[in-house]
């Protein structure tokens, strides 16, 4: 019995001093820590080390998407943040990645982004041709709305008589009737609050892409997505089709297929914990939601996992062949 005794502790005092089973230890790239999308890759985080077993992450704030491109192409995140038209670059090498395209992968997208153009009903506006020597404000002044509306309506042989200023500034003016209208991110399928604020006593309307502009621009525009809105973004307001982009993650061929798949499975069928950080993803199909927004090829890891779903994938976002 002593010797029974003995050989128990001896096996327990083994156990003890083996070495726990190593983490893999990884940082993602987000944001300005102010913002609601850095809370979404805290409960990412938590996530992944709550049930993607093996792994451990920690969120690194960040200048957001052309930063955390930056950094996984250093090597000094893992994945981040980034928005499907700036990661159609990176992988393309264009715009700002001229002629240095990188190796990239999507895993997810969490929350789209219509591109709304919305004008007063009284403008005597009836569609995009119309805007041509209006008073207009193309997006808030240095954003990706601004530069994005500008490239759609080059692309489109469409113009306006652009008007430049912060949101505070541009929803003043569509009040006043300085300016007929402007083009703001919707949340989601629902307006933005600055534009449901004008709309409190500016009736407003929408200006949606016409079919032959949405074939030009699949054509022309690879880097963004085109929409289907429902009615319903706000009180009364038809369904019209608008360019989009989505936010999501991606990451570089560092982050290996077996961590990424147990990265996107995680937050995959997550149905609580993403949707508290953040309303606009509450209740989404983030896997039919990447597919509708994806610019660029599947992660490996992301692949897979649609595979395991039956989830037939398009060719356009079929990992390259290493």
């Amino acid at each position: 019995m002593r010797l029974s005794h003995l050989a128990m502790a001896g096996a327990f005092a083994l156990a003890l001093a083996q070495p726990a089973v190593a983490q893999e230890k990884l940082l993602i790239g987000s944001t300005s820590a102010s913002s609601n999308h850095y809370g979404y890759f805290v409960s990412v985080a938590k996530l992944v080390n709550e049930k993607a077993e093996g792994l451990e992450a920690s969120v690194v704030e960040t200048g957001a998407t052309l930063d955390n491109l930056r950094r996984i192409e250093r090597g000094q995140v893992d994945f981040g943040l980034v928005t499907t038209n700036v990661a159609q670059h990176a992988h393309a090498g264009t715009n700002e990645f001229d002629g240095r395209p990188m190796k990239l992968g999507l895993l997810w997208v969490y929350t789209g982004a219509p591109q709304n153009v919305i004008v007063r009903e009284d403008a005597e506006v009836g569609s995009l041709a119309e805007l041509k020597g209006v008073r207009f404000n193309p997006g808030i002044k240095g954003s990706a709305t601004e530069s994005t509306t500008e490239a759609v309506f080059e692309a489109l042989g469409l113009s306006a008589d652009y008007v430049r200023g912060s949101t505070t500034d541009v929803v003043d003016m569509i009040k006043d009737n300085r300016v007929a209208g402007y083009v703001k991110s919707g949340a989601g399928t629902k307006l933005d609050g600055s534009t449901l604020d004008i709309a409190t006593f500016t009736p407003i309307k929408v200006l949606g892409l016409t079919d032959e502009q949405k074939a030009v621009l699949a054509e022309k525009m690879p880097d963004v997505s085109i929409v289907d809105v429902p009615a319903g973004a706000a009180d009364g307001m038809p369904a019209y089709a608008t360019w989009s982009f989505g936010v999501g993650a991606a990451a570089g061929p560092a982050l290996s297929e077996e961590a990424a798949y147990k990265i996107v499975k995680a937050v995959m069928e997550d149905k609580e914990a993403q949707g508290a950080a953040l309303a606009s993803v509450k209740g989404v199909d983030l896997a039919q939601l990447t597919l509708q927004y994806a610019t660029i090829p599947l992660h490996p890891g992301a692949a897979r996992w649609y595979r395991e779903q039956g989830i037939e994938i398009p060719a356009r976002l079929q990992p390259a062949a290493n």
